[in-house]
């Protein structure tokens, strides 16, 4: 209603009025993240590998949907282990980590469906999977396990992000290996990460290994 009468106003030429109608906010929610149990379970529930593949790979790369559609076989370096993400959000590249459990299990699966070009293939008109198929195996496999949190596709992203913040990694990293353009957007994981509460100290007694007698 707000977006209409701005725009009507806006026609008559009174943006006087249009400026005075009030901003819409949108609504501040915390990502909902997956614990290590819970992924273990959802990573267990596909019968097809392809299915345990692909989410496994979303979770351990913190990848976008659209990312994990635009990869090639090309992109996965098994010699150096890493993964390139070429021209995603922003149109920026970026190389992220390939974890060893990961490697392997690309190569099996690699070996069992033998894919063309691209990493997954589907039955867009270029051969590629969609990401509406990839939502489809989410939403299937969350059906065969107990989870009963409100999550999609992209909460693997999110659970990811938290997880490596959890486990110590630091935020200005983080922001690379997610593509974000602002640390702000990266920030949001500070909210929601179990890290631990260090005592306030000085750098010097770590460096000396120095311990109160």
């Amino acid at each position: 209603m707000v977006y209409g009468l701005r725009y009507y106003y806006r026609l008559l030429g009174l943006n006087r009025e249009a400026i005075a109608l009030p901003s819409l906010k949108k609504d501040s929610k915390l990502p909902v993240i997956l614990n290590r149990q819970e992924l273990k379970e959802l990573f267990a529930a596909p019968t097809l590998l392809k299915q345990r593949i692909v989410l496994t790979l979303i979770y351990s790369a913190g990848l976008r949907g659209q990312e994990v559609i635009n990869l090639k076989i090309s992109d996965i370096d098994f010699e150096r282990r890493t993964i390139h993400i070429r021209q995603s959000k922003y149109k920026k590249d970026r190389v992220v980590p390939l974890a060893d459990s990961m490697a392997m299990g690309l190569r099996k699966y690699l070996k069992a469906e033998n894919p063309h070009l691209w990493l997954f293939n589907g039955k867009e008109p270029d051969g590629r999977y969609s990401v509406r198929g990839l939502s489809w195996v989410m939403r299937e496999n969350l059906k065969k396990t107990s989870i009963a949190k409100e999550v999609n596709l992209h909460s693997l992203r999110h659970s990811y992000a938290t997880h490596l913040l959890e486990q110590g990694l630091n935020i200005v990293t983080l922001k690379e290996l997610l593509g974000h353009a602002d640390i702000t957007t990266t920030m949001i994981y500070l909210h929601v990460a179990q890290c631990p509460l260090i005592k306030p100290h000085s750098p010097l007694d770590s460096l000396y290994n120095f311990t109160k007698k």
